[in-house]
Order: C-alpha cells, then sequence, then structure tokens
C-alpha cells in the first residue's frame, strides 16, 4: 500500500480532493459478542438510533461521540507534545498556590471551548487580561478571509472548529466550523441487562438503626451518630441520615441484588474519521495586515492544518480505543486513509503511522514557518485573583461536601 507522504498531501490539498477517510472495525477487546457499556446522556440514555448500513436500517448505538473523539485526538496531540516529537502553539494557565486544595494545568488542548475558552479569557498575559493582549485580541476579528492569527495562536481550533461565544462579540464571535471529525458507534445493537448488589462483610441489618446526621463532623469521629444527643437538630428533632436513617444511608449493609437494563451487544463497532479538506480550502491566511492573502502561503497554511489534523487522528487511533469501564475495543482492520478525490472512481489508499505522520508535520510546519506564517511556542498565562478565588472556593465547598457526605 502506498505511503501517505508531503507530496501526495501537497497534491490533494492543492487540487480539488473532496477529504481524506478512515473507516475501521472494531471488536470489544474480550471477543466476538462480548458486552459494552456506551456512555449514557441525560437521565440515563443511551443515544440509540437507526442508520442505513448495506441499505437497510440497522438498529446503532453510539460509542463516542463527535466531541469526546475530538477531546481525545487533542489529548493526542498534548501528549506527543510534551514527550517532546511536535512542536505545537499552546496556551497554559496553571493553578496553584498554597490556599488552593489541588493544583492543575488547563491548556488550549483540553479547555472545552479552546482558546476561546472563559478560563483563557479570564487570565492574565503579562499582566493584562488575555483577550485584551495583543495575541488575545486576533480571536475578536478572526474569520474564514483571515484566520492568519488563529494559526499561529491554536492551529487545531481551525482544525476541530471553534465558536467563540463567550468573547466581547458574544454570539457573533469567531467561529470556525469542525474540519475533522470522528465518530465510533456500535452495529447491529442489542441492548442488555446488568446487575447491582452490595454484600456488606460487616452484616450490619437494617434493624441496628436508625443513624442521625452528626451534629459536628470531628477528624475521629463519622459524619453520622447513633447517639441523638450528638445528632444535628431539625425542627427540634434528632435529624436522620437521609430519608429515614437506614444504615445504608452511610453506605453500610446489604444492597438487594436488582436487575435493570444496561450495556449492549453488537455485531461490530465502526469509527468513522473524515478530514474535510474543502472546509480547510475556505480558510484564507493574508500576512502583514494586508486585506488580501497570497495563494501560495494560503496552501501552505492548509497543507498544514491537514497534517495537523492526520498527526491527531493517527495518534490517537494507536493510542488504542479503551473508552471507558467495560468499554474497551480492538481494531479488526489496519487504520487505512482513504482519498475521496475523483467522483466515481475508487479512492486511492494509504498507510500513514504515527511516526510518519509526526515527521510529516514537523516538515509542513518547517516550510510554514518559512513562508513567515506565525506558528507560537508555548503561552503562559496567569489566572486573574478573582478566578483564582473564586476556584479555591469551589474546590473548598466540593471538600465540605465530600466531608459532610461522608464520601
Amino acid at each position: 500500500m502506498e505511503k501517505l507522504t508531503l507530496e501526495v498531501l501537497k497534491q490533494a490539498v492543492s487540487g480539488t480532493a473532496a477529504a481524506f477517510r478512515c473507516v475501521t472495525e472494531y471488536q470489544p477487546a474480550g471477543g466476538v459478542g462480548d458486552k459494552v457499556f456506551p456512555p449514557t446522556y441525560e437521565g440515563g440514555k443511551y443515544a440509540v438510533e437507526k442508520r442505513m448500513i448495506g441499505g437497510q436500517p440497522v438498529p446503532c448505538v453510539l460509542l463516542d461521540s463527535v466531541q469526546s473523539q475530538a477531546n481525545r485526538m487533542e489529548l493526542a496531540l498534548l501528549e506527543a507534545k510534551k514527550a517532546g516529537f511536535i512542536y505545537l502553539p499552546l496556551v497554559t494557565v496553571r493553578f496553584e498556590g498554597e490556599n488552593l486544595g489541588k493544583a492543575f494545568v488547563v491548556t488550549s488542548l483540553d479547555a472545552p471551548h479552546r482558546i476561546a475558552d472563559a478560563i483563557l479569557r479570564d487570565s492574565l498575559l503579562d499582566g493584562v487580561m488575555f483577550r485584551r493582549s495583543e495575541l488575545g485580541r486576533v480571536l475578536d476579528n478572526a474569520d474564514t478571509r483571515n484566520a492568519t492569527g488563529l494559526f499561529g495562536l491554536n492551529p487545531t481550533a481551525l482544525v476541530f472548529g471553534i465558536w467563540d461565544s463567550t468573547g466581547p462579540r458574544g454570539g457573533l464571535g469567531a467561529k470556525f466550523q469542525r474540519a475533522l471529525v470522528s465518530e465510533m458507534v456500535g452495529v447491529n445493537a442489542e441492548m442488555g441487562c446488568k446487575t447491582a448488589s452490595r454484600i456488606d462483610p460487616a452484616q450490619i441489618m437494617l434493624g441496628s438503626g436508625p443513624i442521625f446526621k452528626r451534629n459536628r463532623q470531628g477528624d475521629n469521629t463519622p459524619h453520622w451518630t447513633l447517639d441523638q444527643s450528638q445528632a444535628a437538630q431539625e425542627k427540634n428533632q434528632p435529624k436522620k441520615l437521609g430519608k429515614d436513617g437506614k444504615p445504608s444511608e452511610a453506605n453500610h449493609g446489604n444492597v438487594t441484588p436488582g436487575i435493570v437494563d444496561g450495556g449492549f451487544t453488537i455485531s461490530y463497532a465502526q469509527q468513522t474519521t473524515v478530514l474535510s479538506l474543502a472546509a480547510l480550502r475556505r480558510l484564507r491566511f493574508p500576512l502583514n495586515g494586508s486585506a488580501d492573502s497570497d495563494r501560495t502561503v494560503d496552501q501552505i497554511a492548509h497543507v498544514t492544518l491537514a497534517a495537523l489534523g492526520l498527526t491527531a487522528a493517527t495518534l490517537a487511533r494507536e493510542e488504542g480505543a479503551d473508552l471507558r469501564s467495560r468499554c474497551q475495543l480492538f481494531p479488526t482492520q489496519k487504520f487505512v486513509w482513504e482519498l475521496l478525490d475523483t467522483p466515481g472512481e475508487a479512492p486511492r489508499q494509504f498507510e500513514l503511522s504515527g511516526g510518519d505522520a509526526v515527521a510529516l508535520l514537523k516538515q509542513v510546519v518547517s516550510e510554514a514557518k518559512n513562508a513567515k506564517l506565525p506558528w507560537y511556542d508555548e503561552i503562559n498565562l496567569l489566572p486573574t485573583p478573582d478566578l483564582m478565588q473564586l476556584v479555591t472556593r469551589s474546590q473548598e465547598l466540593a471538600m465540605n461536601q465530600a466531608v459532610e457526605g461522608g464520601e
């Protein structure tokens, strides 16, 4: 099979090819017929629908959404950057300090709204609100006719899409469609059932209660008590823990085995990833404040973004498909990229390893920098005191609720 080289990529992007596509079938890691657990949404529901497969409506269940796949690909890029394999612009906010219960870092690759996220918006770059800094203002006027600033600051936003809906322009803020879309579904999905039970090793009986909410949590006492004199008061009565003071309200005692709907068996899972070259071609990259862009510079930027998308998708695929608890899948096919070019003709097929994708990305980034396109390194922001205080309070509240709830 042909290798997907830089020459192939350049010809595809500069021509009329519509997209690169990679469709891969998977089976559960436990083997054919093993059960998988898809994600649940509001109300504990699974995303189930019929799709036309082989000309017939077939029941399918969503195993990994477009948004989730995008997050996995961005995290694959982040890991590659941390390992020093790729050179990629990154905006970082560090939350650390003595008053903070848990230190953490947020970047433009793991923030929900990428460079337009409220966490970055409410942080400082060299003492100035990020969105009022010279770099942060590129979002204010970015659009498909001038994506140059965003290319240098957060190029993945041009690949995975972005909507600056929380910025100064509100709903009229910069909006770029997704050029890279990926999804995983289970085909011929049949819902099963799941069981739940708990056998208490201490064999605490229901009649050993009631238990009460303790009026004051100590370092050497649980959050509940059997002593009514130590109980919190409610309407001049000792307040029972939970609804009726059963030991199970404090997670003690047996839980009666139960059966509810849950999990699916599937014929196979299918991952479909599409990189739209048409979407990338719509973007323009004028330099030095010019109103017009240079066609050669535009094409270099398009190739760079295409290479970035292919690298993200390839690295994420090679990391495996352990989607969540009881939902690990293993590919039954090699990863093959197809180029959708000439209508009516079979697409050309290519292979691309993670190592080859990284090497390809390095080449095109070098060409982009030679063409004077911006490509920043890591930009470090500091959270504003207000944001820091909000996070600190939130962590304290979460900790207190966990203690009061005995979690």
